[in-house]
């Protein structure tokens, strides 16, 4: 039986579809939104296999949480993040001059062919003037479609180049001074439903993980509307070095059921990353996105099949 195939829709100006069958998978929408939101492009709604979705969009206790996303919420002092800034000891604080974006400059690909598919970007990061400070080439590529394990998925690839003249110091709010709130970078938020899903580690389970570091973290909730659950495992390319041993930055995973579902492999949790002018900061994720929920050991398995 043939397998049906990937298709991609572009609606100019909007955003890029992705369908398998009759379900659409993502939506990467790339308008400009409202300023206050940093804005930036995201991927929202995103769906399993059987049409279950696994994102939120703007809810009422963040308005800036789109979906999946890239995100810098603190970069020398700007905000590409959203919303209010993080300034210790005063806590959340609006400071609209500190809101950046992260402006869609083209599409250098878009492209679907049998069980696999590509949307290869250019985009520029600004601060609040207008300045660019970071040159990104950005590929989210859809893959490896399961229909017998009720999966995809999902790797997005970010380059990150520094155009501003100066270093650009990457942080989080944690960095800032409020413990163990190290989010930033690529960040999910899952839907209201999700609340108090299951979060499992290779070896951990629950909010012990937050500021953990390791290969792969998942979340398993469980719908409204429909019956069922779903699993979105996370899981580090070999070459970001999330441990740090090689040299480089470490990784530490944000992680919340509780009062919402998010996960974010943060690079800068603890501590800053600097990146010096005219060097790039690479990194590589994939998302399994999965009808049911998956426990450690099916997680771990499904990753082995899934090579890099």
């Amino acid at each position: 039986m043939t397998r049906p195939e990937l298709r991609l829709t572009h609606t100019p100006g909007d955003r890029v579809e992705l369908r398998h069958e009759d379900v659409t998978l993502f939506s990467y929408v790339y308008r400009p939104e409202a300023a206050w939101e940093a804005p930036k492009p995201y991927l929202h709604p995103l769906r399993t296999l059987s049409g279950g979705v696994v994102t939120d969009y703007r809810p009422n206790d963040h308005r800036w949480h789109k979906g999946l996303q890239l995100t810098a919420s603190h970069l020398s002092g700007q905000n590409i993040w959203g919303g209010r800034c993080y300034v210790h000891p005063q806590g959340y604080t609006p400071h609209p001059e500190r809101l950046g974006s992260m402006d869609h400059d083209g599409f250098e690909e878009i492209t679907a062919s049998g069980d696999g598919a590509v949307v290869s970007e250019r985009l520029t990061w600004r601060n609040h003037d207008g300045d660019g400070w970071v040159d990104e080439r950005r590929r989210v590529q859809a893959h490896h479609v399961d229909p017998a394990a009720g999966a995809w998925t999902l790797t997005w690839s970010s380059s990150m180049t520094n155009v501003r003249g100066e270093q650009l110091r990457f942080g989080s709010p944690t960095t800032a001074g409020r413990e163990m709130a190290g989010y930033t970078g690529l960040f999910w938020r899952g839907p209201r439903a999700f609340r108090n899903g299951r979060v499992l580690g290779p070896h951990g389970e629950g909010q012990e993980l937050m500021g953990t570091q390791g290969r792969w973290l998942s979340y398993s909730g469980e719908f409204d509307g429909v019956d069922g659950f779903a699993t979105v495992v996370f899981e580090h390319a070999p070459e970001n070095g999330h441990d740090g041993t090689d040299g480089r930055h470490p990784a530490h995973w944000f992680v919340r059921n509780d009062p919402f579902a998010a996960v974010a492999p943060s690079w800068a949790f603890f501590d800053e990353l600097v990146l010096p002018p005219g060097e790039s900061l690479e990194r590589r994720w994939r998302l399994v996105i999965a009808d049911g929920e998956w426990d450690r050991e099916k997680t771990e398995e499904y990753l082995s099949t899934l090579p890099w």
